[in-house]
């Protein structure tokens, strides 16, 4: 069932994948019109960025090279521009329906109408090719969101936390060596007492982790309580054990259904990605199973990456609960989507005595741009009250 799951996904994305690159196609050959000897060269161009991504992603899994590498890259851009050159095509069709009735735009097969294609074009074009730039821009600046929460609660001699979390770092062939540096010097300048990473640690499979040694860069990460993390969806999909085990190698204390009572002062609980269910057949452990045992006079800060059903960390009596997973949409316009889909897609929320916190990321899935939000770390302060 769980493989049957799997093929069915895959060829829904693969259909849609198809579909949308055979409409910019046509499209493109329309507004090439008035150029019939650069159809050709088009045509192998649009195929070459439509099987670069999928074939990419494949190599890298048989043999991680430059060749891999140049295709995952490639098919990446694409995937943005397919979705903005998606758009704007479907706004000139708009426009040529409501043409049908008012006959403003020139006869079709006229000498100005392939001019107006082609300018057409060469406008969807530059508009693109500008959206994406300043969406690569963007996801290569995060900004530090600084939150701070009162807890009250006792925490043993500690007055205040100073917390800094990422989440969905991404770390793999398109977050690599410059930008993994970036988060450590990011993070370390913060000078956090306790380093939290809520999942998608690593973009699916580790092998480009390992090939570019990104663990050396995890291993810089300082903090007085240390790193801890957990899993993701992407940890699943590319091979959850082996991808764990080389974050431990690295300094990352990676918590799985379980908890940790740090200082004698409060608990960091870590769960599995709900993924995990899909991948192992193994459930993970319901929250209030974590919990209950925890003495609960104290702060209890959970990692859950997906934040689904928020009314259990309440049921739970969590503290904080840190979530990452939904990008905010990470391409306009599919933040409207995860606002949907989610209770909380971005942003602080406070529940009862619960508070909750879901990032934007960090890092990046597929397209390496931003264009519905800037990624994000937080620098979270905890104030504690003491009960006398």
């Amino acid at each position: 069932m769980k493989y049957l799951s799997i093929i069915v996904f895959v060829s829904i994305i693969l259909s849609v994948h198809l579909i949308t690159n055979y409409y910019i196609y046509t499209r493109g050959i329309q507004a090439l019109e008035g150029f019939p000897k650069y159809k050709t060269l088009f045509s192998l161009f649009i195929l070459i960025l439509t099987i670069a991504y999928p074939l990419g992603r494949f190599l890298e899994h048989v043999w991680y090279n430059p060749i891999s590498n140049s295709l995952h890259w490639m098919g990446a851009f694409w995937f943005a521009g397919m979705l903005y050159l998606t758009l704007l095509i479907a706004l000139t069709d708009i426009i040529r329906l409501v043409n049908v009735s008012f006959s403003f735009l020139p006869p079709p097969h006229s000498i100005a109408y392939i001019k107006l294609k082609t300018i057409t074009g060469i406008s969807i074009t530059c508009i693109t090719l500008l959206i994406i730039s300043l969406g690569f821009i963007n996801a290569w600046n995060p900004k530090i969101n600084r939150i701070t929460l009162n807890i009250n609660k006792n925490a043993n001699n500690l007055d205040s936390l100073k917390i800094v979390a990422a989440s969905d770092i991404h770390l793999g062939t398109i977050i690599n060596t410059g930008k993994s540096q970036k988060l450590i010097n990011t993070i370390n300048g913060l000078n956090p007492d306790i380093i939290l990473l809520a999942g998608d640690i690593v973009d699916e499979d580790v092998e480009p982790v390992i090939k570019h040694n990104l663990g050396k860069h995890l291993q810089q990460l300082k903090a007085k309580y240390g790193t801890w993390g957990i899993t993701g969806n992407h940890e699943y999909i590319g091979g959850a054990e082996r991808t764990v085990k080389y974050l431990e190698q690295h300094g990352i204390k990676i918590l799985r259904d379980s908890s940790v009572l740090i200082d004698s002062a409060f608990y960091i609980v870590g769960r599995e990605d709900r993924e995990k269910t899909n991948f192992t057949g193994i459930p993970r452990k319901e929250l209030i199973e974590l919990s209950t045992h925890l003495d609960h006079t104290k702060p209890i800060i959970l990692l859950d990456h997906q934040p689904w059903q928020l009314d259990k960390a309440t049921q739970a009596k969590i503290d904080l609960q840190i979530s990452g997973h939904t990008h905010h949409g990470q391409l306009w316009p599919f933040g409207f989507v995860t606002q949907h889909l989610f209770e909380l897609s971005s942003g602080y929320l406070k529940k009862e005595n619960s508070h909750f916190i879901v990032s934007t990321g960090f890092g990046t899935w597929g397209p390496p741009i931003r264009t519905g939000n800037r990624p994000e770390i937080l620098a979270i302060t905890l104030l504690f009250n003491k009960k006398e």
